[in-house]
Formats: structure tokens, C-alpha cells, sequence
């Protein structure tokens, strides 16, 4: 990457370059000045990552209440209404907008495609064959290059927030970029980096989704909403080897079947929808028949058969999932795809308003950072896509309090870190250690099926090893870092060792939380489901509320 001079302030910093990251930016007035930080390159997100769609009520048979409707029956009793309402009802003209910038949905004719996806009672899924995500991120990326208002940095990672000590307004943040750590204000810091799925062992996300906006807005203060619920897909391709790509839920809207290793079509044993059903209760299915049937339920798999569906339509709707299968030694057109669930999407985040706002003054979260209230206990298909757009248009009306930068800018003080080969050798082998075991532990206690021993075993394993992170050279240096102390690290290799710290300590957390929230919440409900407490209890139609290390209950919904 060529190296570029960060300017030390911003009017707003956004922090994530996926689809909620990328449309915040361009929503933001022009007259302001924008800094975009990605930890990667502005086309590598989950959102890229994204098959199936974007949902919106646009055909004539459809409206919002209907939409509205669908969103609160699968939210499992913890949708905010209002929230879900203004979704809905926005989606048809975030939808232009996005056709307005470019983005090139299926048609069938002059008319925008729509298909139907599990728990839809109407088509309403828009499709860019069976890469939409990157369609529309690829769309906005090139819109955001061409503003002269948005300076994207690349490579960099926002490691904490900048508070103002008297106010506790967010002012900022601390940012690693190009071998160095500096600080850098802004009126307002948007969140929008996206979900945690690599503290699992088995998810659907890219390798840059490791929670970084919700531990960052947690050690700040933040306060968080409903981390137990995650949602896991039902269809990860899962074959030795290779990585667990989503095969896109529009699949088996499309007609394919789930079929186990006897060529039966066992959902329908789970639920009257079978395949359609919910994706809770078809992940649950399929690891409760390969419980039951399977040799080795750890690695077995059932099967996705596309067969069903005519040759013609899933090469023209799927030619991606066509050409991954391929790659894998996988004919579609004569044989099925080996699939297993994986963590796919985190429904809690850092609570929001529906401008954004959280509970810490000049600090935003849009996307799946955020918990705005529209996915309650378990997320509709390709509502995901679509919170992004809603949520980050609302970005157009952010009022920037009236604040001074430019105080204490010029007092940077600049601080230097180094260890010996050995030591840093050393250092970077726990740390690996760590990435390594954490996401296999939280996938076995907190994964589909949990119950409160495993829970209670996980939490005391991640303790331990927080305790081993904390006493890290690397560590102790870090935290003991005051705002406006700038770092040069003489260090070999320090991008990718300063990443590998961050992150880890991100996920560490990450796990602490989902952990802890999933021992909190005594009932199943949504994409949580406890064997201990196999059944929805009325009593538990709360939110699980997370401040610093005080859990607590939101009070009841209608």
C-alpha cells in the first residue's frame, strides 16, 4: 500500500468498509470531512461476502406491513416494532438509491428481479445473480473514491476509542497505521466494522470479522444488547479443506433439497416448512439428525441437492456457488453439496437509536456493529444488506456538536517499544496459541446447542487466558499508553504482530461476552438455544442488557 499522510483530525471518522461503512460515508454531507478507516482494502467485508440479497416490499402483491410483519414473526418476540417499521418502510426508496448509484439488480425484463427466501411470505429478495453483496459494495466503493470529501485509509486498525476526559464525549480514536500508533480526532466516530464470527470455529465471515467495533465500544463504555443471539446458517459448504462458504439460503427458495446421507428429506421431521423454515430451527435440525445419526457429528455434513432446480436458473442465479463447488471437485448439476451450519451473523451489537446514536456522546454504530432492535432473537433473510442502507442514510441528518479539535493536537508525544528476537518469537507463538484454541472453545460451549456447565467451563477457560494476554509484554506497554502518546515500534514485521495482538484481544473479549450472555439468558428463543432450557419463557421477553461487567434486563416487550 503507498504510504499517504492521515490528516490528525476529521469532522467524522468511519470506522468499517463494508456496505454499512461505505453508504454511512456517502450519506454524510459533503461539506464534511470524512475519514474511512479499513483494516483490510475497501473490497474485503462480509458484505462482499453477502449471496443472497437485499429484502424490500417493491412488488405489487407486497407492502411493508407485510414485510414488517415477516421481520417480527422470525425476531422471536424481541423485534422493536418501531425500529422494524422504519426499516420496512424505507426500504423501497434505499433500494432506488442504490439503483440511482449504479447498482446492477437481476431483471426480469424492465422489471427488478425478486425471489423468495425462507420465512417470506413474498418474493421481495432483489438479487445480483448470487453475488449481491459485491455488486453493491463494489457499486459504492467506486462512488466513495470519487469524493473529494472521503479520504479512505487503508490497512489501518482502530484499536480504541479517544474519550474527552471531563464529558466523556468520543473525540476520536487511537489508530496503528504504517508501523506506527498515533491519535486522531473527529466530531463523531461511526462503528460500522461489521460481526464477530471468528470467534467461532466454524463461520461463514471473512477472516476481518472478529468484533472489533463491539469490544472496542465496550471497553469505552458502550452499552450492548442481546450477544447471545447469533445466528447460524444452516448451509456452509463443508468439505475438508476448504473453507466454509455459504451456500446462499436463496437456494432452497429456488427449490433445492436438504437431504441426509439416505437421500430423505429430514427438515420435515423439524419443522411443517421444512427447508423454509427459519434458519434457527434448520440449523438446529440438521445438528440434531447428525447428532442422532451421525458416526462423528463434529465432522459430518448433510447434503444440499440443487437438482430440483432447472439446470438453466442455477447457472444463471448461482454461477458463484457454481464455480466454488467447482473448484472443490463439486458438480452441482449431478450431485449434491456437502453442508453443515457455521456462525454466520451476530444479531446483538452496541444498543442504537434510529439515527445511530449509542449511549457515549459523538459515537455512532450502523450495521451489524449495531443493535438497533429491527432482528430481535434471530435475523429475517437479507435484512442484513438492507439495515445497512436504512440505517446508514440516516447518517445525512448527523448534527456535529459544536466542539474545538483542534486543543492538544500539537502534544503528541512520541514513545518507543521493542523487544528482542527471542522474547517477540515468544510473544507471537501464545498469541497464535490463542487464536487458535479460542474460536474451537466457544464453537463447542456456545455454538448451536449450549448448556450452563459447558458455559460455565468456557468462561473460567477464557479468564485464563485473558490473565496470560494481560501479562504480555506487548500488552502491558499498550495499556498503559496515555491519549496523545504517539508509538514507533522497532519491531520486524509489526503490521501483521500489532494486528494479530489487537484482534486477539478483540475476540478474547468478544467470547468473554457471549459466553457471559448466554449463561444469562435461562431460556431458548431465536438463534439461542439452551438444551437446559429447551423452551421460550414468557418471563424472558426482555433484552439482555451489557454495561462494562454488569449484566442486566431491559424491561419488558409487548
Amino acid at each position: 500500500m503507498p504510504e499517504i499522510e492521515i490528516p490528525r483530525q476529521f469532522d467524522v471518522i468511519v470506522v468499517g468498509a463494508g456496505a454499512a461503512g461505505l453508504y454511512t460515508a456517502l450519506c454524510l454531507p459533503e461539506s464534511l470531512q470524512v475519514g474511512l478507516i479499513t483494516k483490510e482494502t475497501v473490497t474485503l467485508s462480509a458484505s462482499d461476502w453477502a449471496q443472497g440479497g437485499i429484502a424490500a416490499a417493491i412488488a405489487p402483491e407486497d407492502s411493508p406491513r407485510l414485510h414488517i410483519e415477516d421481520t417480527i414473526q422470525a425476531g422471536a418476540g424481541l423485534c422493536d416494532r418501531q425500529a422494524v417499521e422504519f426499516l420496512a418502510q424505507e426500504a423501497p426508496s434505499c433500494i432506488q438509491s442504490l439503483v440511482n448509484l449504479g447498482v446492477a439488480f437481476d431483471r426480469h425484463g424492465q422489471a427488478l428481479a425478486l425471489t423468495l427466501e425462507a420465512a417470506h411470505s413474498r418474493n421481495r429478495v432483489l438479487h445480483a445473480a448470487d453475488t449481491t453483496g459485491r455488486e453493491v459494495t463494489t457499486t459504492l466503493t467506486a462512488q466513495v473514491l470519487h469524493r473529494q470529501n472521503i479520504q479512505v485509509i487503508q490497512q489501518a486498525l482502530a484499536l480504541s476509542l479517544w474519550l474527552e476526559p471531563q464529558t466523556g464525549r468520543c473525540q476520536g480514536i487511537s489508530l496503528f497505521y504504517q508501523g506506527e500508533i498515533t491519535w486522531v480526532k473527529a466530531k463523531a466516530v461511526v462503528l460500522a466494522t461489521g460481526g464477530g464470527g471468528q470467534v467461532f470455529a466454524q463461520t461463514t465471515n471473512p477472516a476481518v470479522s472478529t468484533g472489533d467495533g463491539v469490544a472496542i465500544a465496550w471497553r469505552a463504555g458502550a452499552i450492548l444488547r442481546d450477544l447471545e443471539f447469533v445466528q447460524f446458517h444452516p448451509t456452509a459448504l463443508t468439505k475438508p479443506g476448504a473453507d466454509r462458504f455459504l451456500i446462499s439460503e436463496a437456494v432452497r427458495g429456488e427449490g433445492a433439497h436438504l437431504v441426509d446421507d439416505t437421500g430423505r428429506r429430514f427438515a420435515f421431521d423439524y419443522h411443517p416448512a421444512g427447508e423454509l423454515a427459519p434458519r434457527d430451527v434448520v440449523s438446529r435440525a440438521i445438528f440434531s439428525h447428525l447428532q442422532s445419526t451421525a458416526v462423528d457429528p463434529a465432522t459430518a455434513h448433510v447434503w444440499l441437492d440443487m437438482r430440483p432446480i432447472p439446470p438453466e436458473k442455477i447457472q444463471h442465479r448461482f454461477p458463484n456457488i457454481v464455480k466454488v463447488c467447482q473448484r472443490w471437485g463439486i458438480d452441482v448439476f449431478h450431485e449434491p453439496i456437502p453442508v453443515a451450519p457455521a456462525a454466520h451473523y451476530w444479531m446483538g451489537g452496541i444498543v442504537a437509536d434510529l439515527q445511530n446514536q449509542t449511549n457515549i456522546p459523538g459515537l455512532y454504530a450502523v450495521g451489524e456493529t449495531a443493535s438497533t432492535g429491527v432482528h430481535g432473537a434471530n435475523r429475517l433473510a437479507s435484512n442484513s444488506l438492507l439495515e445497512c442502507i436504512v440505517f446508514g442514510a440516516q447518517m445525512a441528518n448527523i448534527q456535529l456538536a459544536d466542539i474545538e479539535l483542534n486543543s492538544d493536537i500539537s502534544e503528541l508525544r512520541l514513545r518507543e517499544f521493542s523487544l528482542d528476537e527471542k522474547d517477540w518469537q515468544t510473544q507471537q507463538a501464545q498469541l497464535e496459541a490463542l487464536r487458535d484454541k479460542l474460536p474451537r472453545l466457544v464453537w463447542q460451549s456456545a455454538g448451536i446447542c449450549r448448556e450452563q456447565s459447558r458455559l460455565d467451563e468456557a468462561i473460567a477457560t477464557v479468564e485464563s487466558w485473558q490473565q496470560d494476554f494481560a501479562i504480555l509484554p506487548l500488552t502491558q506497554f499498550l495499556l498503559a499508553l496515555h491519549a496523545n502518546e504517539t508509538v514507533n515500534f522497532k519491531i520486524p514485521n509489526i503490521e501483521r504482530q500489532l494486528r494479530l495482538w489487537a484482534e486477539t484481544r478483540n475476540l478474547l473479549d468478544v467470547a468473554d461476552l457471549i459466553l457471559r450472555s448466554a449463561g444469562f439468558r435461562t431460556e431458548s428463543r431465536g438463534g439461542h438455544y439452551r438444551i437446559d432450557y429447551p423452551e421460550p419463557d414468557p418471563h424472558w421477553q426482555i433484552h439482555t442488557l451489557v454495561q462494562e461487567r454488569h449484566w442486566s434486563k431491559s424491561v419488558p416487550l409487548t
